[in-house]
């Protein structure tokens, strides 16, 4: 028995991660509190040419283009007429424990990350059903034909099994042909998929990565502790994967083919400054952008206040480290 317990106490320290070495410090240019999204909760960035466009995970029916000509940016709405979410092969009792939240909090397909592809497509993933939307510059918006094997190869791999923790973001390629979808937590994941013909399939297989345990968050955190790994949105620069790991403030980068972590810079420093700082016990970053200059970060604050009584979404921007995002440790 107490050989046993020995060797539970071995592998629970064992899936703490503790880096040993700090990230370097990302910095801060400026903070933009965004007015005029109904539902708050900012949950995901993209960028369409020069325009930034938003989605809330708390609005079903509508999308956000961002006017960002003065500091406090303005959400601009626009209408979306969304057909029958398809069956993804989500059990039944994930499902229907969104669809009771949404009475709630609003938000029964629970947008959680957008991305542009050359074209001007937008793509959105719903958590509540697993399944991605495609949303044209012009005409009638419609699902992806997503094959089953995405969420089955997800469960498999221990992903995609507790309520709130399906896919949290979401990547595609210039061409629009290849995309990658973040699973939260629990364990947390990278998948792939691409078009063929009609049909979005896995190559070979879907899941990149799957990885659970937990690390610690971050020093300047209040009363810091350990949290499961998560991811909370992606976004794809110059051929590389960037993660938003939102409970260790940290954004990384990563191979694209593989998952495999290459390098991480932390933005705790400045997310973390004690008029910035919310009371809930977890990071609450949901949106990224990775560009030549530098990162965008969203804030889903669950209209929660921070500390100096800001109650809007917020945006960050943060210059590109030094050497650019390709910098080799």
């Amino acid at each position: 028995m107490r050989l046993g317990w020995a060797l539970t106490c071995v592998l629970l320290l064992t899936s703490v991660t503790v880096s040993a070495e700090p990230a370097p410090q990302l910095r801060l240019l400026s903070e933009h509190a965004v007015d005029g999204m109904r539902g708050g909760n900012l949950s995901g960035l993209a960028q369409c040419g020069k325009d930034l466009w938003t989605v809330s995970d708390r609005d079903d029916d509508q999308i956000y283009r961002l006017d960002t000509r003065s500091p406090t940016w303005q959400a601009e709405s626009v209408r979306i007429d969304i057909p029958v979410a398809p069956d993804s092969g989500l059990p039944w009792g994930l499902r229907s424990r969104t669809w009771a939240a949404s009475f709630v909090r609003g938000g029964y397909l629970d947008f959680e990350g957008i991305a542009c592809d050359s074209a001007g497509n937008r793509y959105i993933v719903s958590e509540a059903r697993a399944a991605v939307l495609q949303v044209p510059p012009f005409g009638p918006a419609s699902w992806l034909k997503i094959s089953p094997m995405l969420v089955r190869e997800a469960r498999a791999s221990g992903m995609l099994l507790h309520f709130n923790g399906v896919f949290e973001g979401l990547a595609i390629n210039p061409a629009g042909d290849t995309l990658w979808l973040a699973a939260e937590r629990e364990r947390r994941g990278l998948l792939m998929i691409k078009r063929q013909q009609t049909l979005w399939d896995c190559n070979g297989r879907c899941v990149l990565l799957s990885e659970a345990g937990v690390e610690m968050q971050p020093a300047q955190f209040p009363k810091a502790r350990a949290r499961s790994r998560d991811f909370a949105d992606l976004s794809l620069f110059d051929g590389k994967l960037f993660t938003l790991e939102r409970n260790a403030f940290e954004v990384c980068r990563r191979d694209a083919a593989t998952g495999e972590v290459e390098r991480c810079w932390s933005f705790a420093a400045e997310a973390l400054q004690e008029n910035r700082r919310y009371s809930q016990p977890f990071g609450l970053t949901e949106a990224l952008i990775v560009d030549a200059d530098g990162a965008w970060i969203g804030i889903d604050n669950n209209n929660g206040a921070r500390v100096d009584g800001e109650k809007r979404p917020i945006v960050w921007r943060f210059a590109a480290p030094e050497g650019g995002w390709s910098a080799k440790p």
